[in-house]
């Protein structure tokens, strides 16, 4: 299923990142998130927010290429 919100160990499988380390990303997109006036979810991250500012590649399009 597509959640809106991806925990943080989903998160880290997305980005190819320890847990650890996907925890200081989603704390720092949610800081940011936050001074925009958007209400946050401790651990969680908006997966488009996420695909947005990283260089995570979208899933439609990953799976739409077709090549291995």
């Amino acid at each position: 299923m597509n959640e809106p919100f991806l925990t943080v160990t989903e998160a880290a499988e997305l980005l190819h990142i320890s847990k650890s380390h996907a925890y200081k990303v989603i704390r720092r997109l949610n800081q940011e998130l936050k001074t925009q006036g958007v209400l946050t979810i401790s651990g969680r991250i908006s997966r488009n927010y996420l695909l947005e500012r990283t260089a995570a590649p979208k899933r439609k399009e990953a799976e739409g290429n077709g090549s291995v």
